[in-house]
């Protein structure tokens, strides 16, 4: 049986560059590093959307659902609540399951 993992998209949208000004914070506060460093996490990153420069990106991947429920009941989670409520952030959510076979993809990708 593969395990699957999963990746969450969280798009955090403010005014006034405050969705930048977030995931500044998470970075320098070391609260993203800290939850890089939790057990099944595979990705903490965020990125600015070219055409959206109010959103902040976070792309978040576990190993498993197990993972990422320990991690939503971290001390962590009530700093990243103040820290959203701090920058008035409005969220909007994707989530993704790996289904396994992702070499597939492999013979599209310039290396």
């Amino acid at each position: 049986m593969t395990i699957m993992s999963l990746t969450v998209n969280l798009y955090y949208t403010g005014i006034n560059g405050n969705a930048k000004k977030f995931a500044d914070e998470m970075e320098r506060s070391g609260i993203a590093d800290a939850i890089r460093a939790e057990k099944g996490n595979l990705r903490y990153a965020y990125f600015i959307p070219v055409n959206d420069p109010e959103t902040v990106l976070l792309i978040d991947s576990w190993e498993n659902q197990d993972a990422l429920d320990t991690h939503h009941v971290s001390p962590m989670m009530k700093q990243i609540a103040s820290l959203r409520e701090k920058y008035d952030l409005h969220m909007s959510v994707e989530r993704y399951v790996s289904s396994g076979d992702d070499d597939r993809d492999n013979k599209w990708i310039r290396k």
